[in-house]
């Protein structure tokens, strides 16, 4: 294993990794941690008491944050009709069906999300070795399969943290920035946490909302007691 920098062991130096801290304490802990030259993403993780091998375990979803992710998020549309001309009213970054799906095929991938109309779904759906591999694959759970295109790109842009259960029943999902306050980045995460208690599945046995973590780029992580948050 690579021996840990300085920046780092001196983070670690403030942090009680056994403890729970109370969520605001966490959220000013990752902030003071956080030794990157950049606005740093601020990462959450959950562990939920699941076993993703059932579908209905397997969970996923996303949910629009209160104060966004403090980044500007680039969108593509595959759409064609009166839609296409609707979301290319929208100034996203490129809307196409065919000719979009030969630009990506080509290798241009410049983009953070994308958006696809249900009758679009053939065309995209040959992309899915360069998509899903990169967590792009347009999913109906997501909103990002609509004919809505106006609402799906006003919540891409205002900022939303989208979740999904991993092999390990863990989730990870980005909730904001360094820069945000503290009460910026609590409330965010008040509203995955809720969002994800919501999603929880009447099969799930046991303790469901088991560990929860936040973590700055490149920073320690920091335990967030998940007691009060359960129910």
């Amino acid at each position: 294993m690579a021996k840990r920098g300085k920046k780092y062991r001196e983070a670690v130096g403030k942090i009680d990794r056994e403890h729970d801290y109370e969520l605001v304490e966490a959220c000013k802990l990752v902030k003071e941690t956080s030794y990157s030259k950049m606005d740093a993403s601020v990462d959450l993780a959950v562990n939920l008491g699941v076993d993703p091998r059932h579908a209905d375990q397997n969970i996923r979803g996303a949910t629009p944050l209160p104060h966004g992710l403090g980044k500007k998020v680039r969108i593509v549309v595959f759409a064609k009709g009166e839609k296409a001309a609707e979301a290319s009213e929208l100034n996203v970054d490129f809307v196409g069906a065919d000719d979009l799906a030969k630009k990506i095929t080509d290798g241009w991938l410049d983009f953070d999300h994308v958006i696809a109309t249900p009758d679009m779904m053939g065309v995209v759906g040959r992309l899915g070795k360069l998509l899903g591999p990169r967590g792009l694959m347009p999913n109906p759970k997501l909103g990002t399969v609509t004919f809505d295109v106006a609402k799906a790109v006003s919540e891409l842009r205002a900022g939303r943290a989208e979740y999904r259960v991993d092999k390990a029943g863990i989730v990870h999902t980005s909730i904001g920035r360094v820069g945000f306050t503290e009460q910026q980045l609590s409330e965010n995460i008040k509203t995955v946490l809720d969002a994800l208690l919501k999603a929880k599945p009447s099969t799930a046995k046991g303790t469901y909302m088991k560990k929860v973590s936040l973590s700055a780029t490149m920073g320690p992580g920091v335990r967030i007691d998940p007691a009060p948050f359960r129910n």
